[in-house]
């Protein structure tokens, strides 16, 4: 009869078990010395502290700049650097613009690009994606 109201027959059987339930949990919890005790740790640990990294000085101008371009290799990146060297070609021809393509993965160093830049550019725009 209760399956065809769509109810399940462990509703009836239900209520017993949860009375059981409140009368064991009702008394109080007796503390052993034998008990074991358990300690829980943090698993997120404590962070090393951050070490600030003041910004490179603002240009004044663009003109005359050598900037690099770097793409990560992040989908899409590449495009928009050339969208971008074309607006500096087109709207700022006095800024030298250098499209560069890191060496390695995303998250590897490239020291002979940082170097370069360095060495030649005046500011760097990097595509590194969202």
């Amino acid at each position: 009869m209760l399956s065809l109201l769509g109810l399940s027959p462990a509703l009836l059987a239900g209520a017993t078990a949860e009375a059981q339930q409140k009368k064991i949990s009702s008394k109080p919890a007796k503390a052993s010395a034998a008990e074991p005790r358990i300690e829980g740790l943090n698993p997120k640990g404590t962070p090393p502290p951050i070490q600030l990294i003041p910004m490179a000085p603002r240009l004044g101008s663009l003109d005359g700049k050598t900037v690099y371009l770097v793409d990560t290799g992040f989908e899409g990146g590449g495009f928009l650097l050339n969208q971008i060297q074309l607006w500096f070609n087109r709207n700022m021809p006095s800024v030298t613009v250098v499209f560069k393509r890191k060496a390695g993965p995303y998250a590897e160093d490239d020291p002979a690009l940082w170097k370069e830049i360095k060495e030649k550019g005046h500011a760097a725009i990097m595509a590194i994606g969202h």
